[in-house]
Parts: structure tokens; sequence; C-alpha cells
């Protein structure tokens, strides 16, 4: 929290150096924080979060020369979206084990999140309509998958998990808005914020599911 509370004083500040040493750092310490805290025999639960996070870094750091060059974007977006699909493929194991059926009325709310956000964003998107209309339905499954999370027997790990994911949707959607349909002020503060809780929300709801499982 004090690393993120450094990037966010960094972004409201303008000092570009605090937050290029700050926001590497995020990932690290969450990805320490996950196997401090799940310290149980390697199970493909803890590998897929720890590759999320993995991602996720090569994601901020990608990010951090974006106004450099373009090329970083879209690669910081390739790099998000591995991370995501990661998480997609946590969440759906998670499913499995706890036998939960598919809900179409989770369903029918993504679409419609999905639907709504591309529809303001296509206009706009230029050259790079089709990789974020890719990424769109990426995080829309992963937030899919992670709903699901709210029926699971652990309801405080659910409950952990469903509202990073939803931190996360918030997180990227802003980010979006912000590049590609209208800039405005505050949005960098609110993109750090949510996206920073998101990850680590995720990481407290999957350490608190695996170290729980293992206990059963």
């Amino acid at each position: 929290m004090l690393v993120l509370a450094a990037n966010i004083a960094g972004i409201i500040l303008g000092n570009e150096l605090l937050q290029y040493y700050s926001k590497p750092i995020l990932m690290i310490i969450l990805g320490a924080y996950f196997i401090a805290q799940t310290k149980v025999p390697a199970t493909w639960l803890k590998v897929w979060i720890l590759a999320a996070l993995f991602f996720s870094w090569g994601g901020d750091i990608l990010l951090i020369f974006q106004d450099k060059r373009s090329l970083f974007f879209l690669l910081g977006l390739s790099s998000f979206l591995i991370a995501h699909v990661f998480y997609i493929v946590f969440f759906h194991n998670i499913r499995l084990i706890e036998e939960i059926k598919s809900n179409p009325l989770l369903l029918l709310i993504v679409v419609v999140y999905y639907a709504i956000l591309i529809s303001i964003l296509s206009p706009f998107l230029g050259t790079m309509k089709l990789p974020v209309r890719v990424y769109g339905i990426v995080i829309s499954f992963m937030f899919l998958l992670a709903m699901h999370m709210l029926f699971i027997k652990n309801k405080a790990a659910g409950k952990w998990m469903f509202f990073g994911a939803l931190l996360f949707v918030i997180s990227d959607s802003v980010l979006a808005i912000n590049k590609f349909y209208q800039s405005f002020d505050g949005a960098g503060i609110i993109i750090m914020l949510t996206y920073g809780l998101a990850q680590l929300f995720l990481v407290e709801g999957s350490s608190r599911y695996i170290t729980s499982k293992y206990k059963e």
C-alpha cells in the first residue's frame, strides 16, 4: 500500500521519477506477499496467479514508456492480456473444483458492459480497433468467471476475488476512455488506485482460497 501511495503521490505531484521507480515494484511486492501467504505445496493454482502477476509486472514496465513510442502501449496491452488469460485459467479451474454452473444472467451483464464500452470507443480507436476489441473480450471473460467466485464455498475469498476483478475492469475502462475517448483530470489517479487495489484483492482472495483448500 505504501508503494501504491507513493505512485499516486508521484502522479499528483507530477513527479515522473517517483512514478517510474514505484510502479514496477508493486507486482514484485504482491508476488512476495502471495508466496508468503500460500505456504503450501506447489499447485497449478499458485503458478497461474504468479504468472498473472509476472505479466502484469511486464505490462507495468512497458506502459511506462508508452508516451515515448506507441509500440510500447501495444506491447503493454499484450502483456496484460496474457495476465488476464492466466486469471481466466485460475478462475475456470476454481469453478470446476467447486462445481459451479454457468449463469446466463452473469453473461448478459458482461455482454452489456462490453457492448456499451466498445460502442463508445470504436469511432476513436483507429488502428487500435482490433487490439482493443480483443482485449475487451478477454477482460470481459475474466470478469465473467470472477463473478462466479461469489458462489464458491469460501465466501470471503470469493468476494475478494470478485471485487478485485471488478476494480480491474474499472481501471482498464477508465484507462481506455481517458486514452481514446476523452482525457480528464484525475484519470491517472483513478487508474492506478483501482489497478493497485484490484491486484491486491485478487492476491488476497486467491491466497485465502488456495490456503483453505490445502487445509481441507
